[in-house]
């Protein structure tokens, strides 16, 4: 029996296969939910993030969870103790390879692994749910988007602030015209809280207790081999190119969300960026191409859209750096977050919008004095809630049982159609950075600091039109037998 078929039936509710028959929920009896209205689903990553992404698709023993796989089992063993029917793996490889009866799962590796983990999952019909950012680049972002389509997959990417109501809040603003047309966006967050700008690790580790080689190898995956490091894993990776995104990565898929959907963005047409130097000896300002920078700047310029008749100018900034308060929000209210921390600017032709995180907190002041909020109980109506994860989780479920194209399939606030595009467009600022970072490092002080020009993008064929170099970080080298294919 195909994977396909069997999700046609867990919507169905009841199968006839040879002599083998499942009772319909209703002969049960109410309140009894029939084992075939339940999704198999497993966990690629079970500690940390992964361990509330389990969780919260568990959704209070509305699911089956069938496997749990982590390289560190004692980074897992929250989830390993919360499920201890779920069979055990260190690489999602042999799960996936192994485990015939898996319907969905959710991926919550460092960012290096999404890509390569996610494409197998699809390719074996799984139906998959990816932390954000989606992917660690373009490339990989673009082929995720074309496989859920290709393979007919139900997908979702985890920022959670997508499916918050406020945000729907903020499209019908802007769509009734409240701001006028966007020019501006000003976007920024206090990431990072991890160490960047620092050294390379050279001295050599011993690997954690109950980690092995093996385990090592599997966590490296598609990334250049390097000794086991603290500053690696298991959360200061965000750091490093080779397995994470920076502070870009951590928070851009939740600050970026809101702007990108209420403007209807699609692809930029350039980028460039400004970056944080650091000092290493004799005092000299250096950057550190390996890792990501202790602070940037990024600017992203959009075409006008459907629904927004100007260009737009997006600008990013990270580490600290914040952008002033425009004159129409008075000196005393927080801009973004109440400590002005994170947080997003619309600029339009008759007031501003703006929102924290998540798209919390949305408010418009305009330009005659009127500041509209949302209203105290918006959200209450919300179904499958976990207020925290906005149902982001239970109605991707809900919408794997209803199948691909179903209207629950469509209404999700962040599948691969929706959150591929902006992923790349995250992706774009540290393709910036990267190239930004090479050309001024070491051999690089002796070049003409190309990397630090305007790059021009073509966002269908994923290519910088004006700097050749800067294509290497479009994708990135893939280590033997972890190639995305």
């Amino acid at each position: 029996m195909k994977k396909n078929n069997r999700r046609d039936f867990i919507k169905k509710g009841a199968l006839a296969a040879g002599s083998f028959y499942i009772v319909p929920r209703h002969v049960l009896g109410k309140g009894y939910k029939a084992p075939s209205d339940k999704l198999n689903i497993a966990a690629i990553g079970a500690g940390g993030k992964g361990s509330s992404d389990i969780n919260n698709a568990y959704n209070k023993g509305s699911e089956n969870i069938v496997a749990l796989c982590d390289i560190d089992l004692n980074e897992a063993a929250s989830s390993i103790k919360r499920f201890p029917k779920a069979k055990i793996y260190r690489d999602f490889r042999e799960m996936l390879d192994k485990q015939n009866d898996i319907d969905a799962v959710t991926i919550s590796t460092p960012d290096h692994n999404h890509g390569v983990a996610a494409m197998m999952a699809m390719q074996k019909g799984i139906h998959v749910y990816v932390q954000k950012p989606l992917t660690h680049n373009i490339y990989e972002a673009r082929m995720l988007t074309e496989g859920a389509r290709k393979h007919k997959i139900v997908s979702q990417m985890g920022n959670q602030g997508a499916s918050n109501p406020e945000q729907q809040k903020m499209i019908e603003w802007f769509k009734a015209g409240l701001i006028g047309d966007v020019d501006k966006v000003s976007i920024w967050t206090n990431r990072p809280v991890w160490p960047q700008g620092i050294p390379v690790p050279s001295e050599k580790m011993p690997l954690p207790q109950g980690i092995s080689a093996k385990n090592w190898d599997t966590w490296i995956g598609p990334a250049a081999m390097v000794d086991y490091h603290p500053l690696y894993h298991p959360f200061k990776w965000r750091g490093w190119w080779d397995f994470g995104t920076g502070a870009l990565g951590d928070m851009g898929c939740h600050l970026i969300d809101p702007a990108f959907r209420v403007l209807e963005l699609g692809y930029p047409t350039e980028v460039e960026c400004s970056v944080g130097q650091v000092f290493l000896k004799d005092w000299v300002p250096e950057y550190i191409p390996e890792g990501c920078p202790p602070s940037s700047s990024v600017q992203v310029k959009f075409p006008a859209t459907a629904v927004n008749k100007k260009e737009v100018t997006m600008q990013w900034s990270d580490g600290g750096i914040r952008p002033f308060h425009p004159n129409i929000i008075p000196a005393d209210h927080s801009i973004g977050d109440e400590n002005s921390a994170n947080g997003v600017i619309m600029e339009g032709e008759k007031g501003v919008m703006v929102c924290t995180s998540y798209g919390q907190r949305a408010k418009i002041y305009l330009n005659t004095g009127e500041i509209i909020e949302v209203p105290k109980g918006y959200d209450a109506g919300m179904k499958n809630v976990g207020m925290s994860e906005y149902g982001h989780h239970t109605s991707w479920v809900e919408a794997i049982k209803a199948g691909f194209g179903s209207k629950e399939h469509r209404e999700l606030t962040s599948s691969f159609d929706y959150s591929g595009p902006l992923t790349e467009t995250v992706i774009m600022g540290n393709l910036a950075i990267r190239s930004y970072q090479e050309s001024t490092s070491g051999k690089g002080r002796d070049t003409k600091f190309e990397g630090r020009k305007k790059l021009l993008w073509d966002g269908e064929n994923m290519k910088v039109t004006n700097y050749d170099e800067a294509n290497k970080f479009v994708g990135r080298k893939y280590r033997d037998g972890w190639k995305l294919i």
